[in-house]
């Protein structure tokens, strides 16, 4: 049996503030396989996006990995220097930014954007075949050649997030971490966005990490789904199989918070707050907020392990 493309293995991301340690991400254990879309959901301040922050590494300080591994295609990239980091990105791993217009330069025009990455990394081109590249990668995520010599103030929301989804790809990388690629986005542009993303995670035989708390466009989108909550994986599993029969009452309250046709106007939410990652509850995270919690709960911390086949869980109730 081949290694999967991406093994995470006891991921550890602390923010070092003068009140003490925030375990943004406390130890945290993935597998993800070769072209397979995978979706991170929880809610806010539940450490996704230092997950993808850690996995590209930029966390910057205060915050520090302070332990684990992040083997991308055999190379751990938790021991890469600086340089070789560099060099990885784009080329084996890239991310599409949450915020397009903070991302894309507003004095440069869109063509010298897409080509920066390929450029830097060394990729020899001629004027021509440069041309030729940029079309090529504006039609990829369904824009006009013209928008290459547009600068970013001339484009929409959506057009803007294509052009981040065009960096992403120009060198073709294996895997994408898109982290709420469509948070800024309406519903229709959000729809057709993701379309683009799955279309070309398809065509291009990518790996995708989709992050995002939209437990409805996950249902659509990914493969697999994993849960996180207070820097902790709960739950990772097929995403049919998750939303069928979700095993960790957190899963359970996630699905549950979306809302139902036939019941208008109504809307379920998750009683309580999410805990203070400096100084985390005792036990299983979550037990504080938890409807099914019982004594074990809050004295002992549940392990994450697989109780059945690719069904992982940390709850006492699946494990006890």
């Amino acid at each position: 049996m081949s290694e999967p493309l991406l093994q995470v293995k006891n991921l550890k991301v602390y923010y070092h503030v003068e009140a003490g340690a925030v375990q943004a991400v406390d130890d945290v254990s993935f597998t993800l396989e070769a072209g397979i879309k995978m979706g991170l959901v929880g809610e806010s301040g539940s450490g996704k996006s230092t997950m993808a922050l850690a996995m590209m590494r930029m966390i910057k300080p205060p915050g520090k990995i302070e332990g684990g591994k992040m083997i991308l295609g055999g190379t751990d990239l938790v021991s890469l220097t600086e340089e070789q980091m560099r060099q990885t990105k784009l080329s084996k791993l890239a991310m599409i930014p949450q915020g397009a217009m903070n991302s894309l330069n507003p004095v440069m025009r869109i063509e010298t954007q897409i080509l920066d990455g390929p450029m830097d990394h060394g990729v020899v081109m001629t004027k021509e075949e440069r041309a030729e590249r940029v079309i090529e990668l504006l039609e990829m995520v369904d824009l006009a050649p013209k928008v290459a010599r547009m600068y970013p103030h001339e484009l929409s929301g959506g057009m803007q997030q294509r052009v981040t989804v065009a960096q992403s790809i120009s060198m073709e990388p294996d895997l994408i971490i898109a982290d709420e690629p469509t948070s800024a986005l309406d519903v229709v542009i959000q729809r057709q966005v993701m379309e683009t993303i799955n279309r070309l995670q398809s065509e291009l035989g990518l790996s995708v990490i989709l992050i995002g708390h939209d437990m409805g466009l996950m249902a659509q989108s990914v493969d697999r789904l994993a849960v996180m909550y207070a820097g902790k994986m709960m739950e990772i599993g097929p995403t049919r199989a998750m939303f069928e029969e979700p095993l960790h009452p957190y899963t359970q309250l996630l699905i549950q918070s979306l809302p139902v046709l036939e019941n208008k106007g109504v809307f379920s939410g998750i009683p309580g707050i999410t805990p203070s990652l400096l100084n985390p509850p005792p036990g299983c995270v979550f037990h504080t907020r938890c409807p099914q919690a019982f004594d074990l709960c809050s004295e002992k911390t549940p392990q994450f392990l697989e109780v059945r086949p690719g069904r992982q869980v940390a709850c006492h109730l699946q494990t006890a």
